[in-house]
């Protein structure tokens, strides 16, 4: 499968706030490896320009509908292992910046994108949006740990071993979102109230992940015989059901 790498990720940006678009709209904004790359530099681009505050949000439909397997029967196990490592990476770099980061999800937020919108410190679901954690279903351990640090340890294995959609509203009780609405106003206000310096420092301080405890884990998981055949039977149950 041919991808576009220009424009996969387009950037606007307003003061002290970048916002950065998931552009792959007829593809529910999944997470192939040219948009993990396009998005990983946008971000660098971002922060060398100085932006304090970074907006993720997705064109179309949906905010991201999770890894892009539109090229499953090319692929070979450890090309999906090295997909599935490069996006986790990815995951940790944003939830470690020294700046604030606001996910504005609507539609579906499935798999990685679920993830990716667990990432940023200020989640804002729009109505309507859905959010969803496959990945076990086909043996995939990926961003466990940070999901755990948001809704506690109980509640992430319920979401983890379920892996059916909850709402806006269940996302908000659950402390997957912090709020429901599109507007980042009030969490860019709160970022740029202080200085800098001062926001990075705490947010290093506020911050415990276990990156490489969740690293090795998905690890294992991808390492395990037979991924790609996993993911073709969760597919096909999918299409079943």
């Amino acid at each position: 499968m041919t991808v576009q790498t220009e424009n996969l990720v387009l950037t606007e940006a307003d003061g002290p706030a970048t916002t950065l678009w998931l552009n792959r709209a007829e593809r529910g904004n999944a997470l192939g490896a040219a948009l993990v790359e396009a998005l990983d530099a946008a971000i660098d681009t971002a922060l060398a320009a100085g932006a304090r505050v970074l907006i993720l949000r997705g064109k179309g439909r949906h905010f991201c509908t999770g890894l892009d397997l539109g090229d499953l029967d090319a692929c070979t196990d450890g090309d999906l292992a090295l997909r599935i490592l490069r996006i986790e990476i990815l995951l940790q770099k944003i939830h470690a910046l020294p700046v604030t980061t606001v996910a504005i999800a609507q539609g579906r937020v499935f798999g990685a994108g679920a993830d990716l919108f667990a990432a940023c410190d200020h989640r804002l679901a729009a109505a309507g949006a859905s959010f969803a954690f496959p990945g076990p279903a086909f043996g995939l351990i990926l961003g466990t740990g940070r999901l755990a640090g948001l809704v506690g340890g109980g509640a992430a294995r319920r979401l983890l071993l379920a892996g059916e959609s909850v709402d806006a509203e269940a996302a908000l009780a659950l402390g997957l979102a912090t709020t429901i609405g599109e507007d980042a106003a009030a969490a860019t206000a709160a970022a740029t109230r202080l200085d800098a310096q001062t926001v990075a420092a705490l947010h290093a301080r506020t911050r415990h992940p276990d990156d490489a405890g969740d690293l090795a884990a998905l690890a294992r998981s991808v390492a395990r015989p037979g991924l790609k055949q996993r993911i073709q039977d969760y597919r096909a149950r999918m299409t079943k059901a």
